[in-house]
């Protein structure tokens, strides 16, 4: 109880005159307050943002090795997927006509037509269209036929062992010319036919 009853009769305006216990503490506690600021103010309120900024890099740096693991983990699976592009995109050049073989395509075009029955007014084939890695040759055509002959010749051409597109396909009824009557159901079909070379075995053969 006296420690306390002197704690109490302190004087805050007139420290010099405290016992030396209480001035040692008074001390203590004033160099232990400067010290834990000094602290904060020169060292972490510096230390703080380098430490949140290791912190991001240390996330961004578990974020990378997981990914890379799990990339790891499915290396097999991914060897195994790019076997199967290059099969396939292998398979899809074996379908693109090489430059000797384009005269025996068209020839195929137009047969696929004539067998299905069509009456051919126009078969042309246009300049070639060279891309990055192929070039494509465009043929306008006009046929007339029945519903169910372009029909035909529309699958006919699709099932051809080279790769052929259809495109701008308009469709009408045919007219009649001067002294000359037209069959019920006959058709008009304009279409571009596309059909595709791939370039490299161009630049390879040079």
């Amino acid at each position: 109880m006296k420690f306390i009853d002197q704690l109490r009769t302190l004087d805050t305006q007139d420290i010099g005159r405290w016992p030396p216990l209480f001035r040692g503490i008074a001390i203590a506690i004033i160099f232990l307050a400067v010290a834990v600021g000094g602290t904060y103010y020169f060292v972490w309120r510096e230390m703080i943002p380098r430490l949140e900024q290791v912190q991001r890099q240390e996330q961004d740096l578990r974020s990378t090795f997981e990914s890379r693991q799990r990339l790891a983990a499915n290396l097999d699976a991914y060897r195994d997927q790019l076997e199967e592009v290059e099969r396939t995109f292998g398979a899809m050049l074996r379908q693109l006509p090489g430059e000797t073989e384009v005269p025996s395509l068209l020839v195929d075009i137009s047969q696929t037509g004539l067998a299905a029955g069509l009456e051919e007014r126009l078969f042309q084939p246009m300049s070639e269209v060279s891309h990055e890695a192929y070039s494509e040759l465009p043929i306008r055509m006009q046929v007339v036929g029945t519903y169910h002959e372009l029909g035909n010749f529309v699958s006919g051409v699709v099932s051809l062992p080279r790769i052929v597109t259809l495109h701008d396909v308009t469709l009408k009824p045919e007219q009649a010319g001067q002294g000359r009557t037209v069959p019920p159901g006959r058709l008009v079909m304009d279409v571009t036919a596309k059909t595709y070379r791939y370039l490299e075995e161009e630049g390879a053969g040079r």
